[in-house]
């Protein structure tokens, strides 16, 4: 790998690490266990695994090794991986049937999503991305609790 290339992943890494950190902020904002760092990481790491595949085939069918490349399949272990990290977000309390972490969960999804993206060169899809996806995350729990008084409201003894 030339030092253009090398330095083309490295800005890869860098891109994804701040738009993970878009997504990130706003769920350490929530004070949610998987925050800045967490998204940050699993951007980078997303964009440096899927820009490390071609380099690393080209590297082996140098030194006279047959590969059959498929490069869906690097995206599909990323996914397996970050599948692994999320499930540790999400959690059942005993005392409650509610379900908690599986926004934050999707979050890191979207980061590795994130990665992804830039890592291919898509990087104005990615930077609308990170957009949308804060923007759900925050217009989505101002209606998400709007809904939850109106429903205590009319859950209340003599309330309509």
């Amino acid at each position: 790998m030339d030092l253009g290339s090398q330095a083309e992943l490295v800005g890869h890494v860098v891109l994804a690490l701040l738009l993970g950190g878009v997504v990130g902020l706003e769920r350490e904002m929530a004070a949610k266990s998987a925050g800045l760092r967490t998204n940050m990481l699993i951007a980078g790491a997303s964009a440096m695994l899927v820009g490390l595949a071609l380099p690393v085939i080209r590297l082996l069918e140098r030194t006279g090794h047959t590969v059959e490349a498929d490069p869906v399949r690097v995206i599909q272990a990323i996914v397996i991986g970050i599948s692994f990290i999320v499930a540790g977000t999400i959690i059942r309390r005993e005392d409650s049937a509610e379900i908690e972490g599986l926004t934050t969960a999707a979050a890191l999804l979207m980061s590795a999503g994130l990665g992804i993206l830039i890592a291919v060169g898509y990087y104005a899809a990615a930077l609308a991305i990170a957009l949308i996806v804060v923007t759900v995350l925050r217009l989505v729990q101002h209606l998400e609790n709007w809904a939850s008084r109106k429903n205590r409201l009319r859950k209340r003894p003599g309330a309509g």
